[in-house]
């Protein structure tokens, strides 16, 4: 992720990267119209045995008061919060497996067949690379990584046929393999997903180097080895990508390191805090580089009480380090997913999600939080629920707070639902799959206080969901059913 933001071209979306804590955060956002919108309603689903992530059984949520809710989220916070004991903070050799994953229902398949419907209407034959938001042709590593599980799970789950799915992997893999690179040496941040130029944020048609975003590439570099080790026919081609890279520059001394300009210059900076660098740094372990470093999970982690449940935070914050120090739902959700929580300890998950149902449970506000585009200025927030000393916050990259704007996250509520399957992740999965469905994909969340739809369309999101309904139907994490 970068720092570097361009307001949005009249009529146009700025593209969104989730990638990365480090050198703050790619801002990329679409304002997405459609001529039909969901009907909005304010329901959500009952407490059910059903452990299916279909089949809401509706009831009347009460409306939480924005203005309570504010109070209660300041009041939330208690410093120093309940650490974990040693013993508990560590990573299982064994992956973990969430209970009562197994042969997807009707329903299921449904909501992937939904979720596949973004990645049809923004394919680019072209290049086989994937718009980051729909109906804006333009691409960072972490969107198209997101593209490519998305693929593998339409194949796996029998929504693509296998004939498909071999031509536009390889359509895919061959432009990889192939693009231009930011000084001959990694994916630039950004791409036109239709004629592979190197672009910023805003400017499809204007060549422009930016620099390389580690945390990108670790999540780029994890899915090239899935592909490579499911799939042996496509392991020369992937491995034909990664010989693309010249990865000297991309870890100095176990850590991770990407590159902005600014004013011209090039800026060389350790990327990763708590969270996505620890996922993004397996990714290239299984390459082989040393990061080390970035993959400790305890020497800078502090801990904060929120609803009286004690989550883990890094303690590098904007103050002390220049980077925001985000705590979210998503990279934890796709280290369990995807590994099995081999990069973080599973127990950092169970805090994370833990906080976000006691805050239900004393406000009444549905919440399941993470960073995502938006179909409204400024475009894409953090939704985190700790960040630079304060809880609950919603923030820009440059800090900019829009508390208004906090939503409900469908990839959250969907991928929490799958890894842990609990009476309140059921409500989480239920009121998303009520409330947000459009003709072209998943929308990406709906508005806590506006109390409506978030309709920006993403590959993120929508490639989140077909991942995990993945991982459901096989049962273990991704990389140990590919093999690795």
């Amino acid at each position: 992720m970068t720092s570097d933001f361009e307001p949005p071209p009249k009529n146009l979306s700025i593209l969104a990267s989730v990638g990365g804590v480090v050198t703050a955060a790619i801002a990329i956002a679409g304002l997405n119209f459609w001529s039909t919108y969901l009907t909005r309603s304010q329901i959500s689903s009952v407490e059910t045995p059903d452990i299916s992530i279909t089949q809401p059984f509706l009831v009347k949520e009460p409306e939480a008061d924005p203005e309570e809710v504010a109070r209660l989220d300041a009041e939330s916070l208690v410093l120093p919060g309940d650490p974990i004991s040693p013993n508990q903070v560590t990573v299982s050799f064994i992956p973990y497996v969430a209970p009562n994953v197994g042969e997807l229902t009707p329903g299921e398949i449904a909501i992937a067949r939904q979720a596949w419907a973004y990645f049809q209407r923004n394919w680019n034959d072209e290049t086989g690379l994937v718009n980051s938001v729909d109906g804006f042709t333009s691409v960072t590593m972490w969107d198209q990584a997101s593209a490519i599980a998305a693929l593998v799970s339409a194949k796996e789950l029998n929504i693509v046929s296998e004939s498909e799915f071999n031509k536009k992997m390889a359509t895919m893999l061959q432009t990889l393999a192939t693009m231009p690179l930011y000084k001959k040496e990694l994916p630039n941040k950004v791409y036109n997903a239709k004629t592979l130029v190197p672009v910023n944020y805003g400017e499809l048609e204007k060549r422009e180097e930016i620099g390389w975003s580690a945390i990108d590439l670790g999540r780029m570099a994890l899915w090239l080895k899935i592909v490579g080790t499911k799939y042996p026919n496509l392991r020369s081609q992937t491995e034909e990508v990664w010989q693309h890279w010249q990865v000297k520059r991309l870890t100095r001394r176990g850590e991770m390191y990407g590159t902005s300009i600014v004013k011209g210059r090039e800026q060389y900076n350790q990327e990763g805090r708590l969270g996505y660098g620890n996922y993004a740094a397996y990714g290239l372990k299984l390459w082989g580089l040393n990061v080390n470093e970035a993959l400790e999970y305890q020497t800078n982690t502090a801990y904060a009480n929120l609803y009286g449940q004690g989550i883990p935070y890094d303690k590098r914050d904007h103050k002390t380090s220049g980077a925001n120090n985000y705590v979210l739902s998503e990279p934890f959700i796709l280290d369990g997913i995807e590994t099995g929580f081999q990069s973080l300890p599973k127990v950092f998950a169970d805090r994370i999600l833990a906080a976000q149902e006691a805050r239900y449970r004393a406000t009444k506000q549905l919440t399941a939080v993470t960073e995502d585009n938006l179909d409204r200025a400024p475009y894409f927030v953090y939704n985190s629920l700790f960040v630079n000393g304060e809880p609950w916050v919603a923030i820009t990259d440059t800090r900019e707070q829009h508390q208004n704007l906090r939503f409900v996250s469908t990839k959250a509520a969907i991928g929490w639902h799958v890894l842990y399957n609990t009476d309140y992740t059921r409500k989480l999965s239920n009121f998303v799959q009520t409330n947000l469905q459009s003709d072209n994909g998943w929308y990406n969340g709906y508005y806590e206080s506006l109390r409506q739809p978030n309709k920006s369309l993403t590959a993120n999101n929508n490639g989140v969901i077909l991942t995990s309904l993945l991982y459901k139907q096989v049962g273990k994490p991704l990389t140990v059913w590919a093999g690795l």
